[in-house]
């Protein structure tokens, strides 16, 4: 299940007898796990001309017939404002949304979902929603609670900056 790359970092690491190679591997094992749910993602949304950023958009749309403005789509994607404008210009290219000027100030741009957009954004809406409740398919409800504690253990490291000095968090 591991890249080429992280076998060789392994391989070289427990040839050195640098690091303890459990917890590396663990986490080249959550990477490649985080490559494949990306690369998945991006199959499943291709057919529609939709990128993981694009489907985003769409999904914050879906629920507004007045639209929103660009800045407005920026900050709740978490994505820069250029980032948004080339985003907004492939699904207007597609036929997904339109730019439309402010009622009451014509300097201001709402974007709205077209007719196109608003089908494809509620048929895929359930389907994205089930792939990804799939992935936890048969995790019980103390498993999801597990998996959820040992990855906010995983961000508080992170976050701590879990360098060699800096004691990583232990179980409590």
């Amino acid at each position: 299940m591991l890249e080429q790359k992280h076998r060789a970092l392994l391989q070289e690491a427990e040839r050195r007898a640098v690091a303890e190679t459990g917890n590396m591997r663990a986490c080249f094992e959550l990477l490649a796990l985080t490559g494949a749910i990306d690369r998945d993602c991006a199959a499943r949304l291709a057919p529609h001309r939709l990128s993981e950023g694009k489907f985003v958009i769409l999904f914050l749309l879906n629920d507004q017939p007045e639209g929103l403005s660009p800045h407005e789509l920026a900050d709740r994607a978490g994505v820069t404002r250029a980032t948004i404008t080339g985003l907004l210009d492939g699904l207007e290219r597609d036929g997904f949304v339109e730019r439309r000027s402010g009622l009451n100030d014509r300097r201001k741009i709402a974007v709205v979902l077209t007719e196109t957009g608003r089908k494809t954004a509620g048929d895929l809406l359930g389907e994205h929603s089930a792939w990804i409740a799939s992935l936890f398919a048969g995790f019980s409800a103390d498993e999801h609670q597990t998996f959820h504690t040992l990855l906010q253990r995983i961000w508080r490291n992170l976050e701590a900056g879990a360098k060699p000095g800096n004691a990583p968090e232990t179980q409590t």
